[in-house]
């Protein structure tokens, strides 16, 4: 959410940062409601004072046996009425500009690129390109072979976009998950599991709501909603504390299954993992300071750039365009691992530096002396297990159909190489 009195004190400098989004046209609502919300606290305060004037009068006068006056009690009964109904008036409007409020995205960086989402500024190339002289199998063919995907009976379980993972790329999962625990906790990140089902404030506190309600799963019946990211819940952690900024930065490893509904993606990259409805993920997550975000900004994509460089797979790193920002983030860099089957670079990890946007949602804060303050929340993806499993198994895969694997999983059990039925 972002700063009513910013908003107030400075409301051109955060309609120009919501152009460059497309989305100012919002604010000027938003301004126009508060405008009216402060004109009737006003006026509610004004009458709440005169009705203290009138009942200290009326007691006084109780107090001394004297009579009271008729019209000063009929006067102190309208006032009791008026300020009734104007205290309803004034939640109305608090509640419509608040529910517009949470509309609005973060501001973005100044120095995030314009545009759209083919807008997004390449930064860096790292790893060389695998060449397969003998041609190039995408990692469905290459999983089946291995015996470790089954799409067609996933989608006979549970319908399109599942899959069932089996026997060796269930190991390679487990291996690869473990190695980036392992990594992040040396790192200084705390690994947690957490519940992947939440009430709507949590996904209204981090930005998802109300604007991405569509790709998320609700079961009906609780009130409840499948997590998409591990940020979410991990973001809701420290909802509605103060923490002492003396334990700033925390940092955190989230660990689970997320669920995407992707309504907005179809007939786009059907065949496979790479687009599914389920899928498990190792998420970092961090509460800051606003000095030191930019600096845990760039520390998270670091380690994204580590595990990808520790495993071998070409990838590049894009800033992404204001444009194609989620609601929460003011900055977001990806990491796009080259995909042979595919002959292009894909995302397979991002990381958003959300300011204080989530945290005043969330109503997260540190006291820093007399001042309380929104903390930052940083996010950004260690793993995301179906595509990093894509990018393994096409970038090291050979002519027999084995695939070779990274050193760096083996020693978290995971073989030197898989070998095809």
């Amino acid at each position: 959410m972002l700063d009513l009195r910013l908003i107030r004190r400075d409301p051109d400098t955060v309609r120009a940062a919501l152009a460059r989004r497309g989305d100012a046209g919002r604010l000027d609502e938003v301004l126009a409601l508060d405008e009216t919300c402060r004109g009737v606290r006003m006026s509610v305060e004004e009458m709440r004072a005169e009705s203290t004037r009138i009942a200290k009068g009326i007691g006084q006068a109780k107090k001394a046996g004297t009579a009271v006056d008729p019209a000063e009690e009929a006067e102190a009964r309208r006032l009791r009425d008026e300020t009734t109904a104007q205290e309803e008036v004034l939640r109305t409007a608090e509640a419509d500009r608040d529910a517009l409020l949470l509309q609005l995205p973060n501001l973005a960086e100044a120095e995030a690129p314009d545009g759209g989402e083919d807008d997004a500024l390449e930064l860096r190339r790292v790893g060389e390109i695998p060449s397969f002289p003998d041609g190039v199998l995408d990692h469905v063919t290459i999983a089946e072979g291995l015996g470790g995907l089954d799409l067609e009976r996933a989608a006979r379980t549970s319908g399109s976009r599942f899959a069932y993972l089996m026997g060796p790329l269930v190991r390679l999962q487990m291996s690869l998950v473990t190695y980036a625990v392992d990594l992040l906790e040396g790192e200084g990140f705390i690994p947690v599991i957490p519940p992947v089902l939440v009430r709507e404030e949590a996904l209204l506190g981090t930005g998802f709501f109300p604007t991405d309600r569509s790709a998320i799963y609700e079961t009906a019946s609780d009130d409840l909603f499948l997590v998409g990211t591990s940020e979410v819940p991990l973001a809701a952690l420290h909802q509605d504390e103060i923490l002492d900024e003396a334990d700033l930065p925390l940092r955190y490893a989230g660990i689970s299954t997320c669920f995407r509904r992707e309504a907005g993606a179809a007939g786009r990259d059907t065949r496979g993992i790479f687009r599914v409805h389920q899928f498990d993920k190792v998420e970092m997550f961090t509460f800051t300071t606003p000095e030191q975000s930019a600096a845990e900004h760039q520390r998270i994509l670091a380690i994204e750039e580590r595990i990808l460089s520790d495993l071998h797979i070409p990838y590049r790193v894009v800033d992404v365009a204001v444009g194609d920002l989620g609601a929460s983030a003011a900055r977001k860099f990806d990491c796009e691992a080259w995909m042979p089957g595919q002959d292009r670079y894909r995302e397979v990890t991002s990381c958003s530096n959300c300011t204080d946007y989530q945290a005043r949602r969330l109503r997260c804060r540190t006291k820093r002396g007399k001042e309380t303050l929104p903390v930052h929340t940083l996010n950004g993806t260690a793993v995301a297990v179906g595509r990093t499993l894509i990018a393994l198994l096409e970038n090291h895969q050979r002519p027999d159909g084995s695939v070779g694997i990274p050193e760096v999983l083996q020693a978290f059990g995971a073989p030197p190489e898989l070998k095809p039925r």
